[in-house]
């Protein structure tokens, strides 16, 4: 944009914002607003349609060569992976020589009948994709237009909108008497702009789209010919087709089924076909549980006294012989903190001669076992039973909820040091 384009796009600008938020005087033509919106989609098909031909176009062109690659594929398949090992039919000059032929010869086939159809593919090309250019190319001169007659209907706008603004003012000066003069004269240019391009716009349009509906009928015409021969074109030459290696005297499933034979049962018999993965809940729930028992370990952690103690005291390192392994007693009590040489025969010998160890205790239950900890209640006051089957408790007791009533106000059932029974939900 020049710079005399911007400063014009500078004055407009707040009568750009009115009119596109509807404020103040704006000028509206209902004829104009519906030969502009039929233009818009005039504008879109017009671009759809040269879109979708050209991908008319390369489909075609796009799926002969993929016939071409699908044949390179499965003759490359048919062939054995020469001087290797792993290959039982490396011996073999040629693993499947017939499905090679009929590679080949269905390739060149294809390649013959994309030279023919090439002709067909370039008068789509000049007779369809190319028109559709031109009409985009005039499609965007009428652009133009209708954005020359945005920018003449803002200056009418906006001089008008000045003229009555001065119109308005009870007391004039000589000023404002010549701003009137001047602004009356932007009225009257900016109103001749308006309706030259307005006018022309609204006369031409409707011919325009017109003449746009004679133009495409040739292009569609000339598209459903050109469709024509090249199906035509495809279906004789694939009917011509003579290769010994198909059998077309079948249909497209038997013939199937004949070529195939019993090879998916051969193929499912193999081991390597029928891989499953085993072992991996057990190895799951070994990490669970290890993961578990580090949790249930760390959530007793030693009282500060005992961290203390052990930082003064720490045990010796893992060089150190037997008889100095055990750390002097902790707080005056006999036990002790040691810890046995890794590397030390003699710790094995002893060991030997003391016997197997006795297998270690069972861990206690903890909470994050998974299994939820029973619901308890602290007795508020001290309660003697009443009756056989009710709990005694004492003020400050923990009692073990085994059922639950429906409100506090009536019996629950609970447990305290292994006695059971019932006991007021309110204590």
């Amino acid at each position: 944009m020049s710079l005399k384009g911007i400063q014009k796009s500078v004055v407009r600008a707040p009568q750009t914002f009115k009119h596109k938020f509807n404020i103040g005087d704006n000028t509206k033509d209902a004829v104009y607003i519906d030969a502009e919106r039929r233009f818009q989609e005039l504008e879109k098909e017009t671009k759809k349609l040269h879109d979708e031909s050209k991908k008319y176009f390369d489909a075609i062109k796009g799926m002969l060569n993929h016939q071409i690659e699908f044949s390179k594929a499965v003759q490359e398949i048919y062939k054995p992976i020469s001087g290797r090992v792993s290959d039982p039919d490396a011996a073999i000059p040629e693993g499947n020589p017939e499905g090679i032929r009929a590679c080949e010869e269905y390739e060149n086939i294809v390649k013959e009948l994309l030279s023919t159809l090439q002709p067909e593919l370039e008068m789509i090309q000049q007779r369809v994709i190319a028109p559709a250019d031109e009409l985009l190319i005039v499609m965007k001169a009428v652009q133009k237009t209708n954005q020359k007659r945005a920018h003449k209907q803002l200056d009418y706008d906006r001089h008008r909108a000045s003229l009555k603004k001065l119109q308005d003012k009870k007391e004039k000066s000589l000023k404002d008497e010549k701003a009137i003069y001047k602004a009356e004269a932007d009225v009257e240019q900016a109103t001749q702009e308006f309706n030259y391009y307005n006018d022309l716009l609204k006369d031409e349009m409707p011919k325009l789209f017109y003449l746009e509906r004679e133009f495409i009928q040739p292009l569609f015409q000339s598209f459903y010919y050109m469709q024509l021969n090249v199906f035509y074109t495809l279906h004789e030459k694939m009917q011509s087709i003579d290769i010994g290696y198909f059998d077309l005297t079948l249909d497209v499933e038997a013939a199937f089924g004949k070529k195939r034979g019993d090879i998916q049962d051969q193929v499912e018999a193999l081991a390597i076909t029928r891989f499953k993965a085993t072992g991996g809940k057990g190895s799951g729930s070994r990490l669970g549980s290890g993961r578990l028992a580090i949790e249930a370990k760390s959530s007793n952690p030693p009282s500060r006294r005992q961290t203390h103690d052990f930082t003064e005291n720490p045990p010796p390192p893992y060089s150190a012989p037997i008889s100095q392994s055990l750390s002097p007693p902790i707080n005056g009590t006999s036990s002790a903190i040691g810890r046995a040489n890794s590397t030390g025969s003699s710790w094995g010998a002893a060991a030997k001669a003391k016997g197997a160890a006795p297998p270690p205790p069972k861990p206690k239950p903890s909470r994050l076992s998974g299994i939820a900890a029973p619901p308890t209640a602290t007795a508020l006051y001290d309660y003697e039973a009443q009756a056989e089957g009710d709990l005694s408790f004492s003020t400050g007791d923990v009692i073990e909820v085994i059922e639950k009533g429906a409100t506090e106000n009536e019996w629950w059932n609970g447990r305290i040091n292994g006695r059971s029974g019932q006991f007021p939900g309110n204590s």
